[in-house]
């Protein structure tokens, strides 16, 4: 679903992006509800990025990323932690892009993500590139997200993949073969956060 967000053209820089866990819904320019595999998510832009709240039986996880007053911890490079019954993965990275090639990357994402039937896209006024998008799905028996930051003034794609899967407990000491390893998110280190203007409000 694309949308073009109703708001004020307002500078802010990638290096204000925050990350944090359990917070409450924040007042959001755009929800697209889903429903995969029996588990509500609902993908929210922000007026500074995204909120991804997961809900089933075991409860709420909340995922924020966005430039919040007052937020004290940055993007993470990656996070592996236990929410509930849920073990949470977390990963970003900084893509650092000539204009001609970040034109190219926004056209192809702004296509992905608005014909996707799980997909939301906010265009912000002032640039067609300046963009926040979601894409979720479920995958053996995990849900999934992605999510894309635009940032056209500086040629910046800060992109972030979560994976969201029920904590599995091992029944006895001897090895299930159903199980499968699951190895850690792969990290990219982000390029360099050069002082910036963007077209997303705070």
């Amino acid at each position: 679903m694309l949308t073009t967000l109703n708001t004020s053209y307002t500078d802010t820089r990638a290096a204000d992006l925050a990350w944090a866990l359990g917070r409450e819904p924040l007042p959001a320019l755009a929800t697209l509800d889903l429903e995969l595999a029996g588990t509500k998510l609902q993908l929210r832009l922000l007026g500074a990025s995204h909120q991804v709240l997961l809900e089933e039986e075991r409860g709420i996880c909340s995922e924020t990323v966005a430039c919040i007053a007052g937020s004290s911890t940055p993007l993470p490079l990656g996070v592996a932690k236990r929410v509930d019954d849920w073990e949470y993965e977390f990963a970003a990275r900084v893509e650092v892009l000539s204009p001609g090639s970040f034109a190219g990357r926004a056209q192809e994402l702004l296509a992905l993500v608005s014909d996707h039937p799980h997909g939301l896209v906010g265009v912000f006024p002032g640039s067609p590139y300046a963009f926040t998008a979601l894409l979720a799905q479920h995958h053996e028996g995990q849900m999934h997200w992605r999510t894309w930051h635009a940032y056209p003034q500086d040629g910046q794609l800060v992109a972030t993949r979560t994976r969201v899967g029920v904590r599995m407990r091992r029944r006895s000491s001897s090895t299930d073969p159903r199980r499968k390893a699951v190895g850690p998110v792969p990290q990219s280190r982000p390029g360099r956060n050069s002082s910036r203007t963007d077209a997303r409000p705070r």
